[in-house]
């Protein structure tokens, strides 16, 4: 049993800010795992454990925040119970695995434009408009998110999970920001890093190659490698 975790948000690292700010990012990143970890049903059902961890934590934030400003953050986190890996996602950051050489998306992207994702905050009352990009109310351009006071109503927190057996077919997860995801395919980022051995060199090369490519936005990168049941990870 054991958990790894990234906390990226929307348009900056914790260091220089998330969408409006680094303060959600920053209490996610200390908060988040210490209500999943306390969770009755972390052992016995993960998925709602999860669910309720990503719900609490936001709540939270927003009952201790008395500023009005617009602040939030998109997260991606992964944990290890046993032989099980879960990966919840909310917001534009991305999670993909390498299975036998394949790389394999085990996160969706959260855009407003998405045909589901609109209709959900149609319904709640909001909408969706291009302002360079598709945006909610014309001003943020994911769709769920942790903070976001003032759109909260339609940005919900609700984070899809997805659950991946740990077998020897696993080798690696890839855990990243929009900042590579916008200049770097999914099958890109395998090829590049299948090689190399150690995460941390890993990260470093799709970081680097990002920048490369002239990435517009924050680049946060998180590579666990399996290895026999274990994991390794290096961040970048």
């Amino acid at each position: 049993m054991g958990y790894l975790s990234s906390v990226i948000p929307t348009d900056g690292s914790p260091v220089s800010g998330g969408h409006g700010g680094a303060k959600v990012a920053e209490y996610v990143k200390q908060n988040l795992f210490s209500h999943l970890l306390r969770h009755p049903k972390f052992i016995s059902d993960t998925k709602v454990a999860i669910d309720d961890a990503y719900k609490s934590t936001d709540s939270e934030f927003l009952e201790s925040d008395s500023s009005q400003n617009q602040c939030g953050s998109t997260a991606s986190t992964a944990v290890l119970v046993g032989d099980r890996l879960f990966v919840a996602n909310v917001g534009d950051s991305r999670a993909i695995i390498c299975r036998g050489g394949n790389a394999i998306a085990v996160s969706k992207d959260h855009k407003p434009d998405q045909t589901d994702e609109r209709q959900r905050i149609e319904d709640a009352g909001g909408f969706v408009m291009w302002a360079g990009t598709w945006r909610v109310g014309g001003v943020l351009a994911v769709s769920r998110a942790f903070g976001d006071k003032l759109l909260k109503q339609y940005v919900v927190v609700d984070p899809e999970i997805r659950e991946e057996v740990i077998d020897h077919s696993l080798e690696f997860l890839i855990l990243a920001s929009d900042g590579l995801w916008d200049v770097v395919t999914n099958e890109e980022a395998v090829d590049m890093t299948r090689s190399i051995h150690d995460p941390e060199e890993a990260a470093k090369k799709l970081l680097q190659e990002a920048y490369k490519r002239e990435s517009s936005d924050n680049i946060t990168c998180v590579v666990v490698r399996f290895l026999h049941g274990q994991g390794s990870s290096g961040y970048a």
